[in-house]
Order: structure tokens, then sequence, then C-alpha cells
């Protein structure tokens, strides 16, 4: 399997718009990501993970205008994103609703995307480079450990259409944090305490 340099951002934003699946390091861990603009990727991505289909996949954004274009951004969520992101959060918001034709839940129909921001200027570059968001999972199969390596994402999803080097930081997958209702809720611990997301918007009288 090829695997690309990061100064190869041309040649794996290709293979993205053209339905193909590629594996990214993010700040948290090895992910496998695809275009949301393309059903090809989607059930690839689906196959590749081994997922259940009714179970969303994440998706990743460049900057906040770009999650603003696919979800509601109210000010709890815009303090949220100021302070907290790019960094190791995920936050599920709710679509747009003239963005319900993109299929992030497969046989689910859902009114939610959960969403984290490039953490880092190659994945904001690409993102960029593809020119819509992206797709954005674990690099492991559904329900199993995350591969630490490159060598492991190849053994275990050789069907990926190439591989981006690079390392992780953080090791352990993203908080995420459920603003869809107005009281905010844990959905997933992670490198951010949810004692720091509580104060932030207690600080805005937003909780």
């Amino acid at each position: 399997m090829k695997r690309y340099t990061q100064n190869q951002i041309e040649e794996m934003a290709d293979i993205l718009k053209k339905g193909g699946v590629i594996s990214v390091p993010t700040d948290t861990v090895y992910g496998i990501c695809a275009c949301i603009g393309n059903p090809l990727s989607y059930n690839k991505l689906v196959m590749i993970k081994g997922r259940p289909g009714n179970k969303s996949f994440p998706i990743m954004c460049a900057n906040k205008e770009q999650i603003k274009s696919i979800a509601i951004v109210d000010k709890k969520v815009e303090k949220l994103i100021s302070c907290f992101m790019p960094g190791p959060i995920t936050l599920v918001l709710n679509k747009k609703r003239e963005l319900f034709y993109i299929n992030n839940a497969g046989l689910r129909e859902t009114s939610e995307m959960a969403i984290r921001m490039a953490p880092s200027k190659v994945l904001k570059e690409l993102i960029e480079k593809v020119g819509c968001p992206i797709f954005m999972t674990s690099a492991n199969h559904s329900g199993e450990p995350v591969c630490k390596n490159l060598d492991e994402i190849e053994k275990i999803c050789p069907q990926l259409d190439g591989m981006m080097e690079g390392n992780v930081s953080f090791g352990r997958e993203s908080t995420i944090i459920d603003c869809t209702e107005n009281k905010i809720k844990i959905q997933r611990p992670g490198p951010i305490a949810i004692e720091e997301v509580t104060k932030v918007l207690q600080e805005e009288r937003e909780i």
C-alpha cells in the first residue's frame, strides 16, 4: 500500500475526490477518511471499517466557517468552538435542514452530526483541497482497538487507497460533547474533561 508524505497533499486530495479512502494521523489517533459528497466513498468506508449500517461517521471540517455551512451553531456552540477547536474534542450538532442529503448514518436517518475541526495544518490543507468536509473515523475495525501505527493499519484495513505518514499526539480518542439540546452532555470522555467545558459555558452563563 502506498504511503504518502505530508507534502503530497494534492495526490491524497485527488484520491478522496475520486471516491477513495485513506488513512491519516490526527492529534488523537490514526484515522481513516473519505469525502462526504460521494456515496461511493461512504460505502467503501463502511466496508473498510466493518461498521453497522445504522451508525454515524464523524465529520471533520477545515475551519469554523465550514462547520457553520453544514451544522446549526448557536451561541453556546460558538463558544465551545472558539475555546476548544481545533483540539481533541468532537461536538454533536444538529444538521442544517437543507443538508439531509449528507448520508452520515447509512440506514438510519438522523438530524445529527458529530463534528471535529482539523487539528493540524496538513489536515486543514487536505480538506481545503478536497473542497468539502470529510468523514473521519478511527483506524480500526468497528468495536476493536484503534491501530497504533501504519503497519497495523495496513494489516487491518488492506482495502485502503493509501496512507499519510505522521505521528499522533494524545493516543486516545477525542472527548465527545452532545450539543443538540439546551443542556449539553458528555457522550465519551477524552483528553478534554467535561469540567473544562462546563466552566467555559458557566462563565458565559450558557449552562
